[in-house]
């Protein structure tokens, strides 16, 4: 074989492994027993250490440095191997295996601390997460800013400094938005009532259709906190169920199908290859907003479910328009995956400020709640009124995912820019979309997003798509449209 067709050989197999190891996150999040999660700690440092073995090995970089490529497509995969080899040798192989020894720990006993609203417990493995990853941040920057090391595990290419700008721009106006429309004589009413949770997962079931995902290859089991894992032919998503709020359940899927529709529309081509999985979490976050909202919380599409939610559950007490008002309506709540699409970035950019400072050593874990409690008086002007409604919420920290959070907001940057565009290229989409019919933009998002997979870069990927560069621009615009008609502005 010649240097390439064993490289990506030797690459397949480490796929392969990465895999597992992934599976075996879905499990601990879904079906494991609470007694195994010691046990399971130690597997998950083991197969670590046997990933950090394979992609720093030697081997590697001989056959980097013979490879040729034949096409776009080859060199793009020699630029992905070599970007993950580069990094990998960067971090001690003892290291990466005490961290996934560590986190996988630490997620147990964040669980537990949420569960309980007791903090103590968490914060010593919690400080032991933050020394690992400044540890690997340190070693990643080479002489660089730690945190960009991180955040380009995440989002390839981008830096704190140039996202901090694009958020800077976009609070304002997001602030303006929220408190115009909270100061309206003009209220959404809520939806009131029991929504049977079983009959919830069903109808879940059924959008995760209607979204495109495609259950041959994948399933829907409940969590506590929704995901998508996987890639190619096995990717699973998770929901979860509130008997009295069933748009927690059924906006949760739609999302995570946005994410798992991603994965299984990549390119056959590049299954089990470096290009066979999303190119970046903002991209795929992007996904899943377009998915949940320019089109899951739109008129036409909640007009459509609105009838469905009354075959299955009865009268909703509001008619369809009234019903869409309540899909989108601003409220006050402290949990960021269930916040509004006003509101849900102001949840984000306090994450981000404040894992920054973790990481530069600036913020002490021991001081972590109160400076959660104090930015989120300041932006949302209340307080919070346990910790499980505040920095104990999201599992990212536990599991050591630094640099993650941005990708949040710089996905819904994504998707109003991509929104914009497939608009422009589906003008009767909502005629589609009042019909319960995804599939034109679903279809759309396919041809000029998924399927390339990390075919390129995350920046070049949606400026291809939407013809301009990414901005914060079209967001803004389709929210303070969309907003201000709801609420008479």
């Amino acid at each position: 074989m010649s240097a390439y067709d064993e490289l990506m050989a030797f690459q397949r197999d480490t796929h392969a492994l990465a895999e597992v190891t992934g599976r075996l996150g879905w499990d601990q999040e879904t079906v494991m027993p609470r007694g195994a999660a010691e046990q399971r700690a130690e597997e998950m440092g083991v197969l670590s250490a046997m990933l950090h073995d394979r992609r720093t090995d030697p081997r590697v970089g001989d056959w980097l440095a013979a490879a040729e490529p034949a096409d776009d497509m080859q060199a793009a995969q020699l630029r992905e191997i070599r970007r993950g080899f580069d990094k990998a040798r960067m971090v001690p192989g003892k290291l990466a295996s005490e961290i996934a020894r560590v986190t996988s720990t630490a997620q147990g006993v964040w669980a537990e601390a949420r569960a309980t609203d007791d903090p103590k417990p968490f914060l010593p493995i919690l400080d032991r997460v933050v020394a690992l990853k400044r540890d690997e941040a340190q070693a990643l920057a080479d002489g660089g800013d730690p945190y960009d090391a991180l955040l380009d595990d995440y989002e390839p290419g981008a830096t704190a400094a140039t996202l901090s700008a694009m958020f800077d721009a976009l609070r304002p106006r997001l602030v303006a938005l929220r408190d115009a429309a909270m100061d309206s004589a003009v209220q959404p009413a809520a939806l009131t009532g029991r929504f049977d949770p079983e009959a919830q997962f069903h109808l879940s079931r059924e959008l995760a259709g209607a979204f495109g995902y495609d259950f041959t290859r994948g399933r829907i089991d409940r969590a506590v906190h929704p995901f998508s894992s996987g890639s190619g032919d096995d990717v699973r998503i998770t929901t979860r169920t509130v008997e009295t709020d069933p748009f927690n359940c059924l906006y949760s899927t739609i999302h995570e199908v946005g994410h798992a529709t991603y994965e299984q529309n990549i390119d056959r081509a590049y299954l089990m290859t470096p290009l066979g999985g999303g190119v970046s979490m903002g991209v795929h976050e992007s996904q899943s907003r377009i998915y949940e909202n320019q089109l899951g919380r739109s008129r036409p599409f909640t007009g459509w479910l609105h009838g469905r939610m009354a075959e299955v559950f009865g009268d909703p007490g509001l008619d369809a328009d009234a019903f869409y008002g309540a899909v989108n309506r601003l409220h006050r709540g402290f949990i960021r995956t269930e916040a509004d699409e006003v509101q849900y970035n102001l949840h984000v950019l306090l994450r981000f400020d404040l894992e920054r400072a973790l990481i530069a050593g600036d913020l002490a874990v021991g001081d972590l709640e109160g400076a959660w409690n104090d930015r989120f008086a300041a932006d949302f002007g209340y307080p919070v009124d346990r910790p499980s409604n505040g920095f104990l919420q999201d599992v990212h920290w536990s599991v050591g995912l630094f640099g993650y959070f941005a990708t949040y907001t710089l996905g819904n940057v994504y998707a109003g820019c991509l929104n914009a565009a497939m608009r422009a290229a589906v003008p009767d989409l909502d005629d589609h979309l009042a019909q319960g019919d995804t599939a034109p933009a679903t279809t759309w998002l396919r041809e000029n997003v998924q399927r390339h997979g990390g075919l390129y870069a995350p920046r070049e990927l949606i400026t291809r798509a939407c013809g301009t560069a990414p901005s914060e621009a079209p967001l803004l615009d389709y929210l303070e449209t969309k907003f201000g008609a709801l609420y008479a502005l």
